[in-house]
């Protein structure tokens, strides 16, 4: 049901981090008793404009409106103190207090004297947990309950603080499809007592069912707001990448050589299942999946760096011992991990230091680093990749994003890899480090490299990938290639749309 005065309005809302604007420029609306969807791609801004609503930031441009009524949200308390709540994704729960506690975190009652109120206390959580369904002890510890009780818990305590706006960020994400449906009877609920909810997803059959609305960002600006009635799945999905496939598709070959790695029916209990994998001399896989589909630790395990629950890696016909990093590396598998600033590089030491880090023992000779011979080959790279400045003695966490992402993958390339398992390449780039990243990849297939992509760029993965494997869940759902391989056909597999059946061309 529409009202004249929204329970939210954001105008030109934007939120610039270092070197990149996340948010930009942002007009968005939520009505009173409405379930309004935020969808877009991993990175479109999605989570960054909720949490200005919810007082993450307090150096946000824009003006935001709650019921009408001019708002400045500097900080989370300013933002529950405007009847907003948030729940995210990741569940903020002390796991060892008891629910009580929980619900009622920051507005215990309390006796004369600060004295702990207990009966108050329980009775107020009864009442919190009841709004959700929930028939549990209040005594009870988080940590001996579901995660699907825990998901509730959550809800609990931020309807505990009457919020007129609640934002989900992908609730959905831990719990069986039992627990799904139980959740969304709840939001409904919620919806008809006049709650306004934004709800932030990834999944298509989700945001259908259970939205009134649903509004498109992409790269960090607004698309658009559409009643769900007016639109489709394809619809959305090309509202979300961009435009058709044909647009993006930058490299495509065949002449592909021997196997290189072989992924054998690799399981990590919890995080992926019975996944086969094989990549080429040449040959670029594509890894793509949702939050949470499992593609960097299916990534990370194959590389040696966590441990695998079942299954072997084969790497140029001879098994790698698991959990081996260092003999990956020595022969010839390199990852390039999704995080260079804690994982990836030194950003305190220089652009050198870093590119030779990984072969620091082959360049020292008795345990004397031979810095000449250092210097060569990260002057070799910095030409090669076209670093800037190229400066080798310059500390490498004062370059640009785009340039950081450069010496990461400049240190992975001096390995000598044969295998390059490259996690989210150009995550954090502006467009023009992105494109020169893009033909580093093409060439070093070009030259012979076998290389796996995970990317949560689609347009990425489409322009850049031979064929791609979708996971969904741990579990491959699918595998795209040729003309079938396009974002479209990759957002619509790991939503939970299998692809269809196709030939070894792709054709369906």
């Amino acid at each position: 049901m529409a009202h004249e005065t929204p329970a939210l309005r954001m105008t030109g809302v934007s939120k610039r981090f270092p070197g990149s604007l996340a948010v930009d420029h942002v007009d968005f609306e939520a009505r009173v008793g409405e379930v309004h969807a935020l969808m877009g791609e991993n990175g479109a801004g999605k989570s960054t404009l909720m949490r200005i609503l919810a007082g993450s930031f307090d150096d946000y441009t824009g003006q935001v409106e709650v019921g009408g009524r001019p708002v400045t949200l500097h900080s989370p308390a300013a933002a529950r103190d405007c009847g907003i709540a948030m729940i995210y994704q990741e569940l903020s729960l002390a796991r060892k207090r008891s629910i009580a506690e929980n619900v009622l975190a920051g507005r215990l009652p309390c006796r004369r004297f600060g004295w702990l109120d207990t009966g108050a206390m329980l009775e107020q959580a009864r009442a919190c947990l009841a709004r959700v369904g929930l028939d549990l002890d209040p005594r009870t510890p988080v940590e001996e309950i579901s995660q699907h009780e825990a998901q509730l818990v959550e809800i609990a305590r931020a309807l505990g603080h009457v919020p007129c706006i609640l934002v989900m960020d992908e609730p959905t994400s831990a719990l069986s499809r039992e627990e799904v449906d139980r959740l969304f009877e709840i939001i409904l609920n919620l919806k008809r007592t006049g709650l306004s909810i934004v709800y932030i997803s990834h999944h298509l059959p989700e945001v259908f069912r259970v939205a009134d609305r649903v509004t498109v960002l992409r790269d960090g600006k607004r698309v658009g707001t559409y009643e769900i009635g007016d639109v489709t799945h394809e619809s959305l999905i090309e509202a979300m990448v961009g435009g058709a496939a044909s647009e993006h598709q930058t490299h495509r070959g065949s002449n592909l050589g021997a196997p290189l790695l072989h992924a054998e029916h690799l399981s990590r209990y919890g995080f992926f299942h019975d996944v086969n994998l094989t990549v080429h001399e040449g040959e670029i896989v594509g890894i793509a999946g949702l939050n949470g589909a499992g593609r960097t630790e299916l990534a990370r395990a194959m590389c040696g760096i966590d441990p695998l629950d079942e299954g072997r890696v084969v790497l140029n016909g001879e098994a790698l011992r698991p959990r081996n990093a260092e003999e990956a590396i020595r022969r010839g598998l390199a990852y390039l991990t999704e995080d260079r600033k804690t994982q990836g590089l030194a950003l305190g030491l220089p652009v050198e230091e870093n590119i030779v880090a990984a072969i620091w023992g082959r360049l020292s000779r008795r345990g004397v680093y031979r810095r000449t011979e250092g210097r060569a080959v990260a002057s070799r790279w910095v030409d090669a990749l076209h670093i800037q400045p190229p400066d080798l003695r310059r500390e490498a966490g004062q370059l640009s994003g785009g340039n950081q992402q450069k010496v990461l993958l400049a240190k992975w390339l001096a390995t000598g890899p044969r295998v390059l398992v490259l996690d989210e390449p150009t995550r954090g780039v502006d467009v023009g480090a992105k494109a020169a990243i893009h033909r580093a990849i093409a060439d070093l297939a070009r030259q012979g490299r076998a290389i796996v992509l995970v990317s949560s760029d689609l347009p990425e993965l489409a322009s850049l990938s031979h064929r791609a494997i979708v996971l969904r869940e741990g579990r491959v759902i699918g595998e795209l290639r040729g003309d079938a391989l396009t974002p479209e056909r990759i957002l619509l597999a790991a939503s939970g749309q299998p692809p269809p059946a196709m030939d070894e061309e792709g054709a369906t």
